[in-house]
């Protein structure tokens, strides 16, 4: 055999997670329940042997009581479907609600997969324009000037809208029921992705003004990945939700199955703990130990861009002091630093700006980050 087998087998994780920043992975840190539920249920479609044609109306384990009753009330929407990430969840509205050659307007600070999703849909793209350096806000008055311009140029109203709600560069909570109303008034249906919001912070679709919201069960649920969440309002569910003609029990977006095993079973597993989290009084926690967290950050010399003051655990940083000494020492001694502290979450070689989130870290712990960058600045001044 050619092949160096060598290579393969059990492969260890190395990177430190005594304190996790990284913004990718904070919300998807699985509690004790998951990891039991991870091992029980691993073994590939294991969720299959109790299917009938359909994930979604499996009754034992409870995925139908799930994705019917507790998940669109989690979610604030008439109906939910699991799906295999938020991108999938935006993919299937915006294939099903708009036909090639039309157009979508959605936030400047939209993460990729939100323009690839629509490039794979074939739409054009209008991006609504955010505020210059360094707040990077978007308001109401961009989106309706991104549609007024969209009307003007092709005759018609933009088939779809959406919100990133936070963005995940800056962590920026815009106001969407305003920019919801906007959107409304003009008729154009409206979809806001919650990937760093739901699982993370109360969520109310229906609060919000959204026709549908998309989630990341990985990324904020607690879940393995990938796997995400969908929502639909009951007036769009039957073009989002439209069933095969040649196999009936199969929904054509969603590719008649979706997350199905080891991710599914995750998210059933933290929910409870998820549910508890997202509570007002939890969540305003969280923010306050964010903005605690910048405080002291920008006591040391770095400034954090966005909103201020923050609403939300996803920050960004800007670390010129940082990055000066990167010049003089090398690109990667920041990460090191911080490996050999048991920190993880700031990308090997990154310096002049990175990403953190603090969501379930604790005011002890990020002092110990605090504490932590203070050492590394003494060391190399």
């Amino acid at each position: 055999m050619s092949i160096n087998l060598d290579k393969y087998g059990f492969i260890k994780r190395d990177t430190p997670r005594d304190i996790n920043l990284d913004p990718l992975q904070t919300g998807g840190i699985l509690t004790p329940e998951a990891r039991q539920a991870l091992q029980e249920w691993g073994d590939g479609y294991s969720v299959c042997d109790y299917c009938g044609g359909s994930l979604d109306q499996i009754k034992t384990p409870p995925i139908f009581d799930f994705v019917h009753k507790a998940l669109p009330e989690f979610l604030g929407t008439d109906q939910a479907r699991i799906t295999n990430g938020a991108r999938e969840a935006k993919f299937a509205v915006m294939h099903s609600m708009c036909k090639e050659g039309d157009w979508i307007v959605m936030d400047g600070n939209a993460h990729y997969s939100s323009l690839v999703a629509a490039q794979r849909a074939r739409l054009n793209i209008k991006l609504v324009a955010k505020s210059p350096a360094p707040e990077y806000l978007i308001t109401p008055e961009k989106y309706l000037e991104a549609i007024e311009e969209v009307k003007h140029s092709t005759g018609k109203s933009p088939a779809l809208a959406m919100l990133t709600y936070p963005d995940g560069n800056y962590g920026n909570l815009a106001n969407v029921k305003e920019i919801s109303k906007l959107v409304h008034e003009d008729g154009i249906p409206f979809l806001v992705n919650g990937a760093y919001a739901i699982g993370r912070m109360p969520f109310n679709g229906k609060e919000l003004g959204a026709d549908f919201v998309s989630g990341s069960g990985h990324k904020s649920m607690a879940a393995s990945g990938p796997i995400g969440v969908l929502g639909v309002s009951e007036q769009y569910a039957p073009r989002v939700l439209e069933k095969s003609k040649t196999h009936k029990a199969k929904e054509l977006e969603l590719l008649g199955c979706t997350a199905r095993g080891a991710t599914i079973m995750t998210m059933l597993a933290s929910f409870p703990a998820v549910y508890e989290r997202t509570k007002p009084e939890h969540w305003q926690r969280e923010v306050e130990d964010a903005r605690w967290f910048s405080s002291q950050f920008e006591s040391l010399g770095l400034t954090q861009l966005g909103d201020k003051p923050h609403n939300h655990d996803l920050m960004f940083f800007e670390g010129m002091r940082f990055y000066d000494i990167s010049q003089k020492i090398d690109r990667y001694f920041l990460y090191r630093e911080l490996k050999a502290r048991s920190i993880h979450g700031i990308k090997p070689g990154l310096t002049k700006n990175f990403k953190i989130s603090t969501l379930g870290v604790g005011r002890e712990k990020l002092g110990v980050v605090i504490d932590a960058f203070k050492e590394i600045l003494n060391k190399y001044q």
